[in-house]
């Protein structure tokens, strides 16, 4: 499953990858305009999740995953052959983001209901984990496909990956899930168990900033570089994928961290200081490529570390009935949240001045470290309901 979600993976920042080297100049995009379509394949995604995962309720998880690879892949390549502005770029991305719904969070479904429940944790933790390592791998081979070929054959060649996930599936033995009551968009239950809507309201905070500082890094680090141009430093390709790939070990590590000093405790800890670290990094954008750098590369740790111990505590805490439908929950306010951190960095790089502006980036950072402090006040909120109850 792991290597399959690499596959669904390829497309997944497409965007991001080649916008501030092809799309915003091509199009003549303002920052609000980039995190619009930045974002919109976060959208597509948050309108379909809350019925493709709750289905896995109903049915085997594997038949939806086999749709939402196929329809990922049709949604890249549309973007390739036809995207010419804005709007249909923001379709065709939607589209894919549409099918990515039916590929992650039911991957996740699929792979819950064929393990016993004390593998879970880590087992869930290391498919999380490798979704970072899938952005990497797609923040490297687009940006690699968009300066060699141009930026249409990145979203060809990456179109391929979901077919990966799809090979996956016919190895995957079926199981049905139990017969599941009541109505299928129902939600109360999931809105009743106030532990795992904690988790999934800091979840939410998380991807907020995830997705701001993906959707911008090779933007920001393409303005730390021209401004100091006579300083040897690394590419943006290199800072993004590295960004990336940190994630995974960051994520496993900070899972392992919750298990020994308890969820809630871990995952505040680490919230603080991703807090701490992006002011930083706005504070000093304007300095040495070099001075920054340790910064970013402390910023890649800190902003997935809380990821593997979110969603393991979601799932664990779900009631088992309701596991997709709060999979569901928990993957529509995620990526709800994505979808307005990448436009609303955006904005914010428009009010200060556009992303020439060391103001600006101060401003996005501002942003990035109010998004995820919401966190703690949630998992704060949700712990103190729990003991009332």
């Amino acid at each position: 499953m792991c290597v399959g979600q690499l596959g669904s993976l390829l497309p997944h920042v497409v965007v991001p990858s080649i916008l501030a080297a092809f799309l915003i100049p091509e199009w003549h995009l303002s920052g609000a305009q980039a995190g619009l379509l930045a974002g919109s394949g976060a959208a597509g995604y948050m309108c379909a999740v809350p019925v493709l995962a709750t289905l896995t309720d109903r049915i085997d998880a594997r038949k939806i995953l086999i749709a939402g690879s196929a329809l990922s892949a049709l949604g890249t390549l549309l973007f390739g052959l036809y995207a010419s502005g804005l709007w249909s770029g923001a379709f065709f991305n939607a589209l894919a983001g549409v099918g990515f719904a039916g590929a992650y969070m039911p991957g996740l479904k699929a792979l819950t209901d064929r393990l016993a429940p004390g593998e879970s944790s880590r087992a869930i933790t290391l498919y999380k984990s490798s979704f970072s390592f899938g952005v990497g791998l797609s923040f490297l081979i687009s940006q690699l496909v968009a300066e060699g070929w141009g930026w249409r054959a990145a979203f060809a060649v990456t179109a391929f990956g979901p077919l990966v996930m799809l090979t996956v599936c016919l190895l995957l033995r079926p199981v049905e899930p139990r017969p599941a009551q009541g109505r299928l968009l129902d939600f109360a239950p999931v809105f009743q168990n106030t532990e795992a809507i904690g988790f999934v309201l800091g979840y939410g905070a998380h991807c907020f900033e995830l997705y701001g500082i993906r959707t911008w890094i090779v933007a920001f680090w393409t303005f730390v570089t021209m401004r100091n141009s006579q300083t040897p430093v690394l590419t943006p390709i290199v800072v993004s994928v590295l960004f990336s790939v940190l994630a995974m070990p960051a994520s496993i590590l900070g899972n392992e961290f919750a298990l020994r000093i308890g969820r809630h405790r871990a995952i505040t800890a680490v919230m603080f200081a991703s807090a701490v670290v992006a002011l930083l990094i706005g504070i000093f954008a304007d300095k040495s490529p070099w001075f920054l750098l340790p910064l970013i590369l402390a910023y890649a740790i800190t902003v997935p570390a809380d990821s593997g111990a979110l969603t393991s505590g979601m799932a664990m805490a779900a009631e088992p009935r309701y596991r997709g439908a709060t999979m569901a929950m928990h993957s529509t306010i995620g990526f709800s949240l994505s979808a307005l951190g990448a436009w609303v960095v955006g904005v914010a790089l428009d009010a200060a001045g556009g992303p020439q502006s060391p103001a600006a980036w101060m401003a996005a950072f501002t942003v990035l470290a109010a998004g995820i402090m919401s966190g703690p006040v949630a998992l704060y909120w949700s712990r103190r309901t729990a003991l009332q109850a």
